[in-house]
């Protein structure tokens, strides 16, 4: 665990400062021997446990801080969770990639290609971040967070309803890591050292994630023929107390149907909504029947939204979320 008071000891930074900004008090680390693909196993194996079965059919990993830069790491987790040859793969939408995920799997679902996926989303967004930057410093963890959908119906207590997705490359240059990738790499010039670690222009990220956090939050509820009248619990993606207040300032959510978990573990990035609603579910704050309405904003640009009935869980498996498409259902974080 690093709290703020943690990093006040080498930044120019308080715990003051960080909590108004951000509403960030702590967030967890992963030791230096620990990568993504440890996080991203042990999230799998909690799923898989919790849905009481090992019956999977394909594995979507959403991730930003891959092992490596290749092969991808989604099939050696799959190997570590002893799922034999099963289809695996990453998918990259930084802070949107968990909804991102949920839609690929749900349309393997729904197709009728794949019975179950496992859906993980992992970061260890502290391998990339510069010890020296108090923007970021102060505001990402690691984590890990993982689902396991079936075919089920769309009526089904945990149905997942329409998924609304979107980006906007011209504003790749908000949250980026500059070096590292082909266009760098190909120039055949070292990077300098300040590009190998992440950047984000936070302010112009912040009007960002409002506006598209809300507009896809619109786009769902109109989809669905619902009004925010009828959402019991919003889970936003946890970068920010302040973009979490706004979005549900702008939906008309009253505050405190708002699920936060950020001030106990930052923003996890991929993970975070998956960790907010175990959180949320442990916490007695989301509860079987309620209408939860999910959103996110991450760098591409990308952003996705979608609305979910809580099912039944018991009070023990807080640990487990559960989610549906029109023929799928998730189990587990």
């Amino acid at each position: 665990m690093l709290t703020n008071n943690d990093l006040a000891t080498w930044l120019e930074t308080d715990d003051q400062w960080i909590r108004s900004r951000t509403g960030v008090v702590e967030r967890r680390i992963s030791a230096p021997e620990r990568a993504t693909s440890d996080l991203a196993v042990e999230a799998g194996a909690q799923a898989l446990e919790s849905a009481g079965t090992a019956d999977v059919d394909v594995v979507v990993l959403a991730t930003t801080t891959p092992d490596r830069p290749c092969p991808a790491t989604a099939p050696e987790v799959a190997a570590a969770l002893g799922l034999g040859t099963v289809p695996a793969f990453d998918l990259a939408a930084v802070c949107s990639g968990f909804l991102y995920a949920l839609s690929v799997a749900a349309g393997y679902i729904e197709s009728g290609r794949a019975h179950t996926v496992l859906v993980i989303a992992a970061d260890t967004f502290s391998t990339i971040l510069d010890r020296d930057d108090r923007a970021t410093m102060s505001v990402f963890g690691d984590g890990a967070g993982a689902v396991l959908l079936r075919a089920g119906f769309s009526n089904e207590p945990g149905a997942v309803g329409h998924v609304d997705l979107g980006s906007d490359g011209s504003l790749r240059d908000l949250i980026t890591v500059p070096a590292g990738g082909s266009r760098q790499r190909g120039l055949g010039v070292a990077a300098a050292e300040d590009d190998m670690y992440f950047r984000m222009e936070g302010r112009t990220v912040f009007m960002h994630a409002v506006e598209r956090m809300t507009s896809s939050a619109q786009s769902v509820l109109a989809r669905g023929g619902l009004t925010v009248a009828d959402i019991d619990r919003f889970v936003g993606h946890q970068a920010n107390i302040r973009i979490l207040r706004a979005v549900a300032l702008q939906l008309g959510l009253d505050v405190d149907r708002v699920v936060v978990n950020l001030d106990q573990v930052g923003n996890t990035a991929a993970a975070s909504i998956p960790l907010a609603l175990r959180d949320g579910h442990a916490r007695g704050e989301i509860r079987a029947g309620e209408r939860v309405l999910l959103s996110a904003f991450g760098g591409g640009a990308t952003w996705g939204s979608t609305i979910l009935i809580w099912p039944e869980l018991p009070p023990q498996q807080g640990e487990a979320a559960v989610t549906k498409s029109d023929r799928g259902d998730s189990n587990g974080i």
